[in-house]
This record gives structure tokens, C-alpha cells and sequence, in this order.
């Protein structure tokens, strides 16, 4: 029996690094999972597929989270495939380096539906399913880039600031109806990083840290599995820094 036993979670941008740890995560402690991601079906299959194989329950969906419509079908088949929705996981994000003086108004939009827009979407989906069940909990993934500054990532730190106050906001009006609401925010994380996310910045590699390291994705998911469990319903409208004292608060 585990702590999570009989709850069900959606996790965006769940197809590798973060997200599938997270994912993984929730799922040894019993939750069911909706594994989601938005373009690799064999990438959100084959987590769901390590989760099945570990005797759990989880599906694979592709969607955009920036798309209502897309949003809307995957948390139907979470309540009809599962019977309910009890955690929610905004993880889905677009790295970009782009400098501000070349970016343009659509890059700047595409990367704030993602990570933002996203998150209000999912979120607005889900809540009303969480209700009925007494309450639930809302983690999403913000950054260390909007707290150090960083060059050529304006558009992801603002989407970051943004996502904060997003879930500051939902703490407290849904927390009289028993949700939690947090961000979990990490530093240099040891994750494959795609080609659009370009080199690690010098203020986030290891000889700037504290800790002399990377982070590693358990170690992110391992804060994001005590808020969403038992243990964390107590803390809501946090930001929680996991970064090696890269940035204290």
C-alpha cells in the first residue's frame, strides 16, 4: 500500500528527464498516472509502459497544453478511464535561448502558452474534478532562470514569474476547498537538454553552485511527491527552491 494509493495524476511534459521521473515517482507510491507529452507517443508510451511494468496503472496521451480543446479531451479520459483526477503536474516547458533584440512577438507567445497558459488550462480542467473528491494538489515546475537572471531566456522567465503568481493566486482561493497549490523550482538539473535549449548558462554549471553538483531529476521529483502527498497538505502558495544554493531565497 502505498501513500498515493487510489489517487489519480496528470503530468505534463512527462515523456523523459523531470517528467518521467516525476511520474515514476508518484506511481511507486500508488498513484495512477496520465502520462502526458505533446508530440513523442512512443516517448509518453514507454513511461507508461515502466509504470505498468512495476504493476501499476498509467496511459500515455499526447496533448498540447496550450491548446483548450486538447486539454479538455485528455482530462475526459483521465475521469472516464480512472474516475477521477486528484493531482495535477504543470512540468511541460520550451527551452529556448534566443537574444531579446532577435526574438520575435511568436517565439515570445510560444514559449509563454507552454509553460503558463498551459498551467492555467490544466489547471482550470482539472479543479472541478478534484472537488468532488475532496481536494487535491497542484504542482507546477518554475525555474531558477527568473530569480538569477539569465541571457537569451527573457520569455522563459517571464513565463516563469508569471506561473509563480499563478499559483499564489489559486493557494488561496482554492484552499478553503482543500487544493494545494505550489511551485517547485529547480536549479542545474543533470538532464539531456535538447538542441533548441543551446548551452547551460555559466551562472548554472557546477563550479557556480554551492553544492559543487547537478541536481539530479529524483531529486526534483522527490519534492514534488512530498507536496502532492500526505505529508504536504499543509504547504500551499510556495515556491520551494531545489538548486544546491545556485539562488537563496
Amino acid at each position: 500500500m502505498g501513500a498515493l494509493d487510489g489517487k489519480v495524476a496528470i503530468v505534463s511534459g512527462a515523456g523523459k528527464n523531470i517528467g518521467r521521473e516525476i511520474a515514476l515517482t508518484l506511481a511507486r507510491d500508488g498513484a495512477t498516472v496520465v502520462v502526458n507529452g505533446r508530440g513523442d507517443q512512443a516517448a509518453v508510451d514507454a513511461v507508461a509502459g515502466e509504470i505498468e511494468a512495476m504493476g501499476g496503472r498509467a496511459v500515455g496521451h499526447l496533448a498540447n497544453v496550450a491548446d483548450e480543446a486538447a486539454v479538455g479531451a485528455m482530462v475526459d479520459r483521465a475521469v472516464d478511464t480512472f474516475g477521477g483526477i486528484d493531482i495535477v503536474v504543470s512540468n511541460a516547458g520550451l527551452r529556448r535561448q534566443t537574444p531579446f533584440l532577435e526574438m520575435g512577438y511568436a517565439e515570445w507567445r510560444e514559449i509563454l502558452s507552454v509553460a503558463l497558459d498551459g498551467a492555467f488550462l490544466l489547471s482550470r480542467a482539472c479543479v472541478p474534478h478534484m472537488l468532488p473528491r475532496g481536494g487535491g494538489a497542484i504542482v507546477a515546475l518554475s525555474g531558477i532562470s527568473n530569480r538569477i537572471g539569465t541571457p537569451n531566456r527573457c520569455h522563459v522567465s517571464a513565463s516563469k514569474s508569471g506561473l509563480e503568481g499563478l499559483i499564489r493566486a489559486l493557494a488561496v482561493e482554492l484552499g478553503p476547498q482543500g487544493i494545494t497549490a505550489n511551485c517547485v523550482s529547480p536549479g542545474a538539473i543533470d538532464t539531456v537538454r535538447g538542441a533548441a535549449a543551446g548551452q547551460m548558462p555559466s551562472t548554472m554549471r557546477e563550479d557556480g553552485v554551492p553544492a559543487r553538483r547537478k541536481g539530479t531529476t529524483g531529486e526534483i521529483a522527490a519534492m514534488v511527491h512530498h507536496l502532492v502527498g500526505p505529508n504536504g497538505r499543509f504547504i500551499t502558495g510556495q515556491t520551494i527552491h531545489v538548486n544546491g544554493g545556485a539562488y537563496l531565497t
